[in-house]
């Protein structure tokens, strides 16, 4: 049986799992230690050096990074398809994940930062969080375009397009973002959440928020017990959106991190 290296909360594993469940594929999750602390070992670290989840264990084959395992997934079970037919199309719905896994995400995330793990208060905290909503709102408009006349944002069928965006667009209604009641990306949103696969995916989200709510969280993070990890789109989102305070504070107190480097541990 297929293995995946998952964290229910994380919108890249999230992509995964919806796509296993489209495809009617059975498969094993298993949450690696020691992530939030950036410990994480063993045979988790040799199927994604990266030590970032979700990465899918396929008898000998070892596969990280989301959109790769997705590509995986269609090669060895092309029946259903979830990409479109056309070139094009295609093309269009890989930027489409492209962009929500790097710029949208980091708008997520960063808004996690100020609210869970409390790292600005006072007036940069109300910046912060005034440039996350204002950002969020400029996305849903350009989602708006990208889903034109749509039925769905994979074309005529539930697909690709679809499952890169709603563990994100999720992530924004959690956060009390949610897009424009009455609008096509709303009614999308709604219809979206009614499939299977994204209904059981998103129940792990949820009972995985509930188990692991902790009242002191933002301690164990100003005490350096838990480390977010800060890396390419996530750093670029804080400092372009006025946080680098909260990254310099991060780097003298330890608690956060970037990617870890290749190579034996």
């Amino acid at each position: 049986m297929l293995k995946l290296y998952d964290h229910p909360l994380s919108p890249y594993a999230q992509k995964v799992k919806i796509a296993l469940r489209e495809k009617g594929q059975p498969f094993e999750t298993l949450t690696p230690g020691g992530l939030g602390a950036g410990g994480a070992q063993g045979e988790f670290i040799r199927a994604n050096p990266r030590a970032e989840v979700p990465a899918l264990v396929d008898g000998e084959v070892m596969i990280f990074d989301s959109t790769i395992i997705l590509e995986y997934l269609e090669d060895c079970w092309p029946s259903p398809a979830l990409l479109p037919a056309t070139p094009a199309e295609r093309a269009r719905v890989r930027m489409l994940e492209e962009a929500m896994d790097t710029h949208f995400e980091a708008i997520n995330w960063g808004l996690s930062e100020i609210r869970w793990f409390r790292r600005a208060e006072g007036e940069l905290e109300r910046t912060l969080l005034a440039r996350a909503a204002s950002q969020t709102r400029r996305w849903f408009g350009w989602l708006e375009s990208q889903l034109e006349s749509r039925p769905w944002f994979n074309g005529e069928t539930f697909g690709w397009g679809d499952l890169a965006v709603v563990p994100y667009l999720n992530g924004s209604v959690g956060h009390g973002f949610p897009p424009e009641k009455g609008s096509r990306l709303a009614d999308w949103l709604a219809r979206t959440n009614e499939r299977p696969s994204v209904v059981e995916t998103a129940a792990e989200a949820a009972a995985s928020a509930r188990a692991s709510a902790m009242p002191n969280v933002a301690e164990l993070v100003r005490q350096g017990l838990f480390k977010r990890e800060y890396r390419d789109h996530r750093l670029e989102w804080m400092i372009k959106s006025g946080g680098a305070q909260v990254v310099i504070d991060g780097l003298a107190r330890d608690n956060i991190r970037f990617s870890p480097d290749f190579g034996p541990r």
